[in-house]
């Protein structure tokens, strides 16, 4: 099975504009397509190692009864206007990956958004809720990420 998904939209906008909302704690609640993100806490990111925590419902995808609760997202790939990748941690430091990478292309830039769990531990893989969300997710953030950029442009 495989235990990465990528999607990929061509945006509009220049690589910094993306990369602005993308390593800004506000930007990830803005452009979230899950609906489970619902508030950040903390300062645009600059380098592996920073840390932002965002305050998370559950409820939204109706899967697990954790209600509310928050994460630290740990930056684990940063690279200006080219990558960011970022895992939660907290109470459950899963070892799963959410990132992009931004290639400039023509007049805008191709985006692929991708999400990893191949690094999970078993007792996690074993619960069978992996992929968290599904690809028509990072398809839709992707959808919110063009239109807040484009919208800014």
């Amino acid at each position: 099975m495989d235990e990465r998904l990528e999607v990929q939209r061509t945006i509009a906008a220049d690589a910094p504009a993306i990369f602005r909302v993308l390593s800004d704690p506000q930007g990830h609640v803005q452009i979230d397509s899950s609906g489970m993100l619902m508030s950040a806490e903390g300062a645009p990111v600059s380098a592996v190692g920073d840390t932002f925590v965002v305050h998370m419902d559950r409820e939204a995808l109706n899967d697990l009864p954790l209600g509310k609760y928050d994460v630290t997202v740990k930056i684990v790939k940063f690279e200006p206007d080219r990558e960011i990748a970022w895992t939660p941690t907290g109470n459950f430091d899963i070892g799963h990956v959410y990132g992009y990478r931004l290639e400039p292309i023509g007049d805008g830039t191709l985006v692929t958004s991708y999400y990893d769990w191949a690094s999970i531990d078993d007792n996690w893989r074993e619960l069978g809720m992996f992929p968290v969300v599904p690809e028509s997710a990072l398809r839709a953030t992707l959808g919110i990420l063009t239109r807040t950029v484009e919208a800014n442009s």
